[in-house]
């Protein structure tokens, strides 16, 4: 099962549920709590799921992410999850970047996580940070009382256009 965090310009929610459900197929599209935001759940392998999303004309969808992970919203559990899976697959000398979105209040900063974590993983792995052009996101995306974790390529994160 993949777990995909989709954005979307507000009030387009159902086109891009209905672009979400003609590209994969099979899957489940939900609303999240917040404006423009899709959890979309497919039987897909997670790679197939990007490949036919990134191929399908879409008109309503600006970023697709894969969520590997979902924790409780607690800043140690979000650290000590995104630490171990970000030790599974940065090798040292790569490049990486943690970045994190914060929707609702239930942790106080993601800047903070960003930068407590980016220096966890600098230090321990021996990795380096570049903000630019990683080899590695470490994405947390905070949505209410539960977060998302990913460490992905950046060729993983699927960008497109939306037509207005």
């Amino acid at each position: 099962m993949t777990t995909l965090l989709v954005t979307v310009p507000g009030g387009r929610e159902g086109d891009a549920a209905l672009e979400l459900e003609w590209a994969l197929g099979d899957a489940r599209v939900r609303r999240a709590k917040w404006r423009g935001v899709l959890i979309v759940k497919t039987r897909l392998e997670k790679d197939e799921a990007l490949e036919r999303i990134k191929e399908f004309d879409t008109t309503a969808i600006f970023k697709v992410l894969p969520l590997e992970k979902l924790v409780m919203s607690k800043k140690e559990v979000i650290m000590e999850e995104a630490f171990e899976m970000a030790k599974e697959r940065i090798k040292e000398t790569e490049s990486f970047a943690v970045r994190c979105k914060r929707r609702g209040n239930w942790i106080s900063s993601g800047k903070e996580i960003e930068i407590e974590l980016g220096a966890k993983i600098k230090e321990t792995l021996n990795a380096n940070v570049d903000l630019t052009n990683p080899d590695w996101y470490v994405w947390i995306e905070v949505l209410g009382k539960q977060t998302g974790i990913s460490v992905i390529r950046p060729e993983e994160i699927i960008k497109k256009r939306v037509e207005f």
